[in-house]
């Protein structure tokens, strides 16, 4: 770490504005950066594996997560060649699969063009699978020490903040003229300036309650100064979430609970599910909808509502716990622990092996009592 002194702030700050100068920013994260288990990776594969996975992702999820992904899949050959359905099971807790299957067409690019090395141009990059401006910047600075801002929702927030900039967080314009801002001040310790900036707005300017009596910008920063912490940034309106409302169907069969893959183009396309209809499917009549499925002979056993919430969807589902003997051609049958080992179940059916661990407790409770009858 390089020793700052007040000549080298006053170089880098010569009107004493406000703004997220190097001089203010790195002995802050020195003293206070967190331990985490990607910290300080310089391999640029394992700084893209850490960038993607913490993608709309809370830290405590990925923390875990990172260490086992990168324990089976060590380098970027390792991933290039990764069976499907493994890398959906490794990536199982993340979430917005779509990434996982991005990643493996970039690592396959990576093997295939540049000998299985990352480039550091911030510009071959940007032409990787899955890989945009922010990751780009990420990589090129952290691992390579390019001077490349990497500008996610932490850093737009800190500097909106810091310069009292109202204007909204979703304007290209705005994007650009604070990347050419960052991109002029970067120091040499390029990818622990990128980190700074993440860090802070992860562990200090937080969104709603910001801990302006911890951040090293104070006396720096327009919003501490004028009291708008609260009013910026300024974000765009969301869109209203659709809702869909499912019937979800788990069949519970002697030989197993039985499951599907879901068709490409769609949420979750190619992972596991239970079989699920619109609730309105076949006029709202369930025996209908599993007669649809090839089920006929059958029993309900429980029912149970959840709610599962996407970025721009929400599934209120409708689950039925069914035995039935019969075996639709299109429905594989599993157990329910193998299932839960083996298959790539997103969280937004996985709950439902709950439901049907229920169901062969309850059985096996009634075939031990029946035995004990008949004994």
């Amino acid at each position: 770490m390089k020793e700052r002194t007040e000549a080298a702030e006053d170089q880098e700050n010569p009107q004493g504005d406000c703004f997220p100068y190097p001089s203010r920013m790195l002995p802050w994260f020195y003293a206070n950066r967190r331990d985490l288990p990607w910290r300080g990776a310089t391999d640029p594969y394992a700084v893209w594996v850490s960038e993607i996975m913490l993608q709309q992702t809370r830290v405590e999820t990925v923390r875990d997560r990172y260490v086992f992904f990168m324990r089976e899949l060590p380098t970027v050959q390792d991933l290039a060649c990764c069976d499907d359905e493994r890398l959906m099971k490794l990536w199982e807790g993340l979430g917005y699969y779509s990434r996982a299957r991005n990643m493996k067409r970039c690592a396959q690019t990576v093997v295939a063009e540049y000998g299985g090395i990352f480039p550091a141009e911030k510009e071959l990059l940007r032409k990787l699978p899955g890989i945009g401006e922010y990751t780009a910047g990420a990589i090129s600075s952290i691992a390579y020490g390019e001077k490349n801002p990497a500008i996610d929702g932490n850093v737009l927030r800190v500097c909106a903040r810091c310069e009292g900039d109202f204007t909204p967080v979703d304007d290209a314009g705005r994007k650009r003229r604070l990347y050419r801002r960052l991109e002029s001040v970067y120091p040499e310790e390029a990818g622990d300036y990128t980190q700074s900036l993440m860090e802070l707005g992860a562990l200090v300017c937080l969104p709603d309650v910001p801990r302006c009596m911890s951040c090293p910008l104070q006396g720096h920063c327009m919003a501490e100064r004028e009291g708008w912490q609260r009013d910026l940034p300024v974000k765009p309106r969301k869109a209203e979430k659709r809702t869909e409302r499912l019937n979800v169907f788990i069949l519970c069969t002697p030989g197993g609970i039985l499951l599907c893959k879901r068709a490409e183009k769609t949420v979750l396309a190619g992972m596991w599910q239970f079989p699920n209809v619109l609730r309105e499917a076949c006029g709202g009549d369930v025996a209908a909808q599993l007669a649809a499925l090839g089920v006929h002979e059958f029993s309900v056993f429980a029912r149970a509502e959840h709610t599962h919430v996407f970025t721009h969807l929400i599934w209120a589902m409708t689950a039925y716990v069914v035995a039935t003997e019969d075996s639709p051609r299109d429905l594989l049958p599993f157990a329910v622990e193998d299932a839960a080992r083996d298959l790539s179940l997103p969280s937004a059916f996985r709950w439902g092996l709950a439901l049907a661990r229920q169901y062969y407790a309850c059985q096996g409770k009634g075939a031990a009592a029946d035995a004990e009858k008949g004994g």
